[in-house]
């Protein structure tokens, strides 16, 4: 059974940082990726890695703020979110992409409030 668990979220002001985790079990993976919602918005791609190639990908609205990373022992993949801003309040969604063709599996969602 594939299970991808998301952890690490929370309330933090702006400027501030936080690391989101997730924890893939069940199966292998070509590709891990995150993605946010907002309220009212559609969701939004905001990173990927491969595995265990790394090649890390990132939407323009968080280059150079946020680092995704994989923690091969632990079947782990990491966001680090940096100088955040009040627009990256959005609930994270850790997902998983068995074949490097589309992603097929989804976390459970973690809330990131940021605010001003």
């Amino acid at each position: 059974q594939v299970q991808l668990v998301e952890s690490g979220g929370g309330l933090v002001q702006a400027g501030g940082s936080l690391k989101l985790s997730c924890a893939a079990s069940g199966r292998t993976f070509s590709r891990v990726g995150w993605f946010r919602q907002a309220p009212g918005k559609e969701r939004e791609f905001i990173a990927s890695i491969r595995w265990p190639f790394a090649n890390p990908e990132y939407s323009d609205s968080v280059k150079g703020r946020f680092t995704i990373s994989i923690e091969y022992g632990k079947n782990t993949v990491y966001l680090q979110m940096n100088s955040l801003k009040p627009e990256d309040t959005a609930v994270y969604y850790c997902a998983a992409d068995p074949n490097s063709s589309k992603f097929d599996y989804w976390g459970q969602g973690t809330q990131v409030t940021v605010s001003s």
